[in-house]
C-alpha cells in the first residue's frame, strides 16, 4: 500500500526529478543485471550516495527506494540461489520451490508497478509512502521531520 500525500514544502523541479530517479535506478539497473539481485541494489545505493547532500524530498525517496531494493535483494536472492542450486546441485524441485517462485514474481511484479507509480508521483512533487518502508523512512528523518506533521503536510 502506498500512501500519497502533499509534501511540507513544494519541491523544485530539481528535487521532484531527482526524486523521482531514485526510484527509476532499480528499474534501469534490471536491463544489465536481470539474473543477479544485486545490481539493482547497488545502482540504488550509488544514487543513495549521491544524493545525501540534497534536499529532504529527494533524501527521503531515495532511502525508502534503497529499502525496497534491500528487501528485494533477500528475496530474489533465496530465490536466485535456491534456483542455483536445484540446477546444478541436489535438491528436486517441488511445491514448495514453484509456491516460492510465484510468490517472488508477483512480489517483484508488485513492488515494479509500485516503483514507476511513485516514481511518477514523485515527479509530480508529491510525497508517496510505502507500507513499511515510509514508516522506517520516517524514523530515519525524524529529527528533521520533528517539527512537521507530515500526515497534513503542514509545519506545526
Amino acid at each position: 500500500m502506498i500512501v500519497v500525500r502533499k509534501f511540507v514544502y513544494n519541491p523544485s523541479d530539481d528535487e521532484r526529478e531527482k526524486a523521482s530517479q531514485s526510484y527509476l535506478m532499480s528499474l534501469i539497473a534490471i536491463i544489465g543485471g536481470l539474473p543477479l539481485p544485486i545490481v539493482n541494489l547497488i545502482a540504488t545505493a550509488a544514487f543513495w550516495v549521491s544524493s545525501r547532500r540534497r534536499g529532504l524530498f529527494v533524501r527521503y525517496h531515495s532511502t525508502q527506494a534503497l529499502m525496497s531494493q534491500f528487501a528485494l535483494l533477500l528475496i530474489n536472492g533465496f530465490a536466485f540461489w535456491w534456483t542455483i542450486s536445484v540446477i546444478f546441485g541436489e535438491r528436486v524441485v517441488t511445491n514448495d520451490y514453484f509456491a516460492y517462485i510465484a510468490v517472488v514474481l508477483l512480489f517483484n511484479l508488485l513492488e515494479f508497478v509500485a516503483t514507476i507509480f511513485t516514481a511518477i508521483i514523485a515527479r509530480d512533487g508529491r510525497h508517496a509512502e510505502w507500507w513499511f518502508f515510509g514508516a522506517v523512512a520516517n524514523l530515519i528523518f525524524k529529527n528533521e521531520l520533528a517539527g512537521i506533521d507530515i500526515k497534513k503536510g503542514r509545519v506545526i
